[in-house]
């Protein structure tokens, strides 16, 4: 009986069948045979190899992983379906330390600039134009000193001759014979710098000398409140001066207020140096 022939067709689908081996160190090595764009035949060979991943997550994010799907999810397989699930971009919220949108902020100092661009900036020391407290001069009372009578010490001069001749005569006690030769100015200096004063820290930009001191009289009189502003958009810088009359009083304003939560940021009071 004559052997049946070999059929051309089982051959060649034979020689085209992908070849895959795996090697000792699980790497997966793919043969294959195609056809290109020019009709030759070309080789394709695909080396691959599987690695298992641990993945450590949030014990609660595991376990909302194993809830039971429910409603039109019912049955489906884990993780979200693209039928019935939309899945957005991770946008980072950015919360303001004041609460207001930054977008808001701009525009408020775009405004407050233009008005300080029309505006004539006056120094109350030495009438510069200039912030007062930019002013080169205002921790000298030079101009005090300056402005003081010249003939003070002549007259100071006359009046001690009457002194001793026994003149009724009043004669202010710096003026007198023998003084130490204080002045006026130096006595007011040094109440001044006698006075108990308060630095208050953390304030927020929006806050204005009134607010400050509708939040320190209450524990006493206060005698002057300076607010420290920025140059340009006279926003506050964050820091401010109080001064009080009664050194009890402004013991009682630090022991009150530091600490205490104003316009969403924590106050820090201290002793001013």
């Amino acid at each position: 009986m004559p052997v049946s022939a070999t059929n051309w067709a089982d051959e060649v689908d034979g020689e085209d069948q992908p070849q895959s081996f795996t090697d000792a160190n699980g790497i997966t090595t793919t043969i294959e045979y195609k056809t290109n764009d020019d009709g030759k035949k070309v080789k394709v060979t695909r080396r691959t190899q599987k690695k298992l991943i641990h993945d450590v997550v949030n014990k609660a994010v595991a376990a909302r992983k194993k809830w039971a799907k429910f409603g039109k999810e019912k049955g489906n397989r884990p993780g979200p379906d693209p039928a019935t699930t939309n899945v957005g971009d991770n946008i980072k919220l950015k919360l303001s330390s004041t609460g207001q949108i930054t977008q808001d902020v701009d525009e408020k100092h775009e405004a407050m600039k233009q008005q300080l661009q029309n505006k004539k900036i006056l120094c109350r020391i030495c009438k510069g134009d200039h912030f007062t407290t930019k002013c080169p001069y205002k921790d000298s009372l030079g101009m005090d000193d300056a402005a003081a009578p010249a003939g003070t010490a002549a007259a100071a001069e006359e009046a001690a001759p009457e002194e001793q001749q026994g003149g009724s005569k009043y004669i202010a006690p710096h003026m007198r014979a023998g003084a130490s030769g204080s002045k006026p100015s130096d006595s007011m200096r040094e109440k001044r710098d006698e006075q108990p004063t308060l630095r208050v820290t953390n304030l927020s930009e929006d806050v204005t000398e009134g607010d400050v001191s509708e939040l320190f009289k209450r524990f006493g009189h206060i005698s002057r409140v300076f607010l420290a502003r920025d140059r340009e958009t006279n926003a506050c810088k964050g820091f401010a001066f109080v001064s009080f009359t009664m050194r009890e009083d402004a013991q009682r304003a630090l022991e009150a207020i530091d600490g205490r939560g104003y316009d969403n940021l924590i106050l820090r009071v201290e002793w001013a140096k």
